[in-house]
C-alpha cells in the first residue's frame, strides 16, 4: 500500500470522527450553552480524552509499535502471539489499578486539575465534576485496550478500523444527550454516560477485528509471567518518556485547564470548543501521517535503510506544509465564521463567539509546529530514541509554563491558547534541529523552490478570507443558519481552490507527493 494511500485511508476515516465530534460539540453547545456545569464536564472528560491522545495517538503507539514490528519480523507467530496476550494482560492489571484509585480519589483528582472549582460559589459545580469523573474513568481501561488493538491493527497495515471507531464514541454522546437528559436530575450527567457506552462499542468493534485476524489477546491470570517478560518491559521502560516527550501539549493543556478554572466561568468550554476546531487539521494530517509513518520508520531502521529513513521523514515534512499552512491562514482569518456558523444557536450567545473566536486564532499560532510534532518526534521514536524527545519536552513544557505568566494576564483563557500554540512551534523546531545534528534527516533538494511557490499560492488564498471577514457579519447571519452555511463553505472551498490552482500553475503535481512504503523514493518536489 501506498503511504499517500494509507494516509488518505486514515484521514478519510478521521474526518468522519471529527465531523461526528463536531456535530456532538454542537449539540452540547446549544443544549448546554458554555456555563459553569459544561465547564464542569469538560473537566471531568479531560482525563479520558487526555488519556486517548497520550495512548491511542501518542505514548503507548512510539513505544508499542516498533518493538512489535520487530518482534513480528523476526520471530515466528507463536512468540508474537505470546507477546501480544502478555502485554494486553499488563495493560489491563496496571489500567484496572489506576482506574480503582481514581474513583476512590476522584475528589482530588479534580482539584489537581481544576482547583478553581474548589471555591464555595463553585460547590456545585465540583461535586458535578467529581460525579462525573467517576463515571467516566472506567474508561480509562477501554481505552488502553483499544490503543493496543490499534497499535496491532495499525502494525498489519490495518489502518481503517482504528480510525473509524472514535466516531462510535461520538455518535454515543449525541445518543445520550438526547434520550437520556429527561431522565436523569443533573442533564448534563447524560454526556458522562455516553462516553462509558462509546469506550465499550469501541473495544468491541477493534476486539472483533483481532479476532478475525487470529489476533485477539488470550487474557489470563498469569500476571506475574505477563510483568516479568523481557519485551513488556521494554515497552513499559520506553512507555513513561515517550508520554512526556511526545505529548506535552496535552500536559501543557491539562494545566491549562486547571488555570482556566479561576477565570470567567466558560473559559473551560471557550477552550475546549476552540480545540475541537483545531483537532480537524491536526486529526487529518498529523495524526494520519504519524500513523502510517511510524511502522514505515521502523522498517526502514530495521533494515539500516538511512536514504529511506530520510526520505519518509522529508516526504511527511512537505505534506504538513503544503495542507498544514493553508489551514492555520483558515483558522486566523476565519475564526469569527468558523465558530458563529458551528456554534451560535440556542444557549451559546454573541459573547461565547467571541471568546472562542479568540481562543482559535490564538491556537492557530502554533498550528504548523503542532503538526510537525507529529512527523518529527516519531523520526525518533522509529530508532527507539527516546531521550532526546524527552529533554526537549522538557524545555518545552518549562517555556509553555512561563510564558502562560506572561499571557494569562494580558490576554486571560486566550494567553492559554497562544502559550500552547507557541509551545508547539518551540518543540517542532527543536526536534528538527536535533534530527539534523544527529544526521537522522537530510532534506531533500528543492525546499526553496517549493517554499516559494507556497508562498505565493497563501499570499492569493487570503484575499477571499480578508474579503469575507470585511463584509460579512457571521453574528447577523444567526436569523438564516442555511444561507451562514452555505457563505463559509463557499468562502473556505473558494479560497483552498484558489490555492491548490496557484501552487498547480506553478509546477506542483499531486504526483510529487507519491511514494510506497517499501520506496526509497523522494517525489519531484522540486519540479
Amino acid at each position: 500500500m501506498s503511504l499517500i494511500r494509507a494516509a488518505a485511508t486514515v484521514s478519510s476515516f478521521t474526518l468522519l470522527s471529527r465531523i461526528t465530534g463536531l456535530a456532538r460539540d454542537i449539540v452540547i453547545a446549544r443544549a448546554f450553552g458554555a456555563g459553569s456545569l459544561t465547564d464542569a464536564f469538560w473537566v471531568a472528560f479531560r482525563i479520558p480524552n487526555l488519556l486517548r491522545r497520550l495512548f491511542a495517538e501518542g505514548a503507548f503507539a512510539q513505544a508499542f509499535v516498533p518493538i512489535l514490528g520487530e518482534v513480528k519480523t523476526r520471530n515466528e507467530q507463536d512468540t508474537v502471539q505470546l507477546v501480544l496476550d502478555r502485554v494486553a494482560l499488563s495493560l489491563f492489571f496496571a489500567l484496572l489499578i489506576v482506574t480503582v484509585v481514581g474513583i476512590i480519589g476522584a475528589p482530588w483528582v479534580v482539584l489537581t486539575m481544576a482547583s478553581g472549582l474548589s471555591e464555595p460559589a463553585r460547590q456545585n459545580d465540583f461535586i458535578s465534576a467529581v460525579w462525573m469523573t467517576r463515571m467516566m474513568f472506567p474508561y480509562i481501561i477501554c481505552m488502553s485496550l483499544i490503543a493496543f488493538a490499534s497499535g496491532v491493527l495499525n502494525t498489519w497495515k490495518k489502518f481503517a478500523i482504528p480510525a473509524f471507531t472514535p466516531v462510535l464514541l461520538n455518535l454515543s454522546m449525541i445518543a445520550a444527550s438526547m434520550l437520556l437528559t429527561p431522565y436523569l436530575a443533573q442533564p448534563i450527567y447524560a454526556l458522562a454516560i455516553g462516553v462509558m457506552f462509546g469506550g465499550i462499542a469501541q473495544l468491541a468493534v477493534q476486539w472483533f477485528a483481532l479476532a478475525r485476524m487470529g489476533l485477539r489477546p488470550r487474557m489470563s491470570l498469569r500476571i506475574r509471567e505477563a510483568l516479568t517478560d523481557p519485551i513488556v518491559r521494554r515497552i513499559m521502560r520506553q512507555m513513561l518518556p515517550a508520554t512526556l516527550g511526545v505529548s506535552v501539549a496535552q500536559i501543557s493543556l491539562l494545566i491549562n485547564t486547571n488555570i482556566a478554572t479561576w477565570l470567567a466561568p466558560g473559559s473551560v468550554t471557550w477552550l475546549s470548543f476552540a480545540d475541537r476546531l483545531m483537532e480537524f487539521p491536526t486529526a487529518l494530517l498529523g495524526v494520519a501521517l504519524g500513523t502510517v509513518l511510524l511502522p514505515s520508520l521502523s522498517r526502514a531502521n530495521a533494515s539500516e535503510s538511512t536514504t529511506a529513513y530520510s526520505a519518509l521523514l522529508d516526504w511527511g515534512l512537505r505534506l504538513v506544509l503544503l495542507l498544514g499552512m493553508p489551514a492555520a491562514l483558515c483558522m486566523v482569518l476565519m475564526a469569527d465564521g468558523m465558530v458563529a456558523t458551528l456554534f451560535n444557536y440556542g444557549a451559546f450567545v454573541a459573547k461565547d463567539v467571541e471568546q472562542t473566536r479568540l481562543a482559535v486564532m490564538a491556537y492557530s499560532a502554533g498550528l504548523v509546529g503542532l503538526l510537525m510534532v507529529k512527523i518529527l518526534a516519531p523520526g525518533f521514536y522509529g530508532r527507539q530514541d527516546i531521550r532526546t524527545p524527552v529533554k526537549i519536552a522538557i524545555v518545552v513544557l518549562i517555556l509553555t509554563q512561563l510564558l502562560n505568566l506572561v499571557l494569562v494576564p494580558w490576554l486571560a483563557h486566550a494567553g492559554l491558547a497562544l502559550a500552547i500554540g507557541l509551545g508547539g512551534g518551540i518543540n517542532a523546531t527543536l526536534l528538527l534541529l536535533g534530527l539534523l545534528r544527529k544526521n537522522i534527516y537530510r532534506p531533500a533538494p528543492g525546499w526553496g523552490k517549493f517554499l516559494l511557490r507556497q508562498l505565493f499560492g497563501l499570499a492569493l488564498m487570503s484575499i477571499p478570507l480578508l474579503a469575507a471577514n470585511h463584509y460579512l457579519d457571521w453574528i447577523a447571519l444567526q436569523s438564516t443558519p442555511f444561507h451562514r452555511v452555505m457563505m463559509l463553505g463557499l468562502v473556505l472551498s473558494g479560497s483552498m481552490l484558489l490555492y491548490i490552482s496557484t501552487l498547480f500553475a506553478l509546477g506542483v503535481r499531486v504526483s510529487d507527493f507519491k511514494r510506497n512504503s517499501g520506496s526509497n523514493k523522494v517525489g519531484k518536489t522540486e519540479g
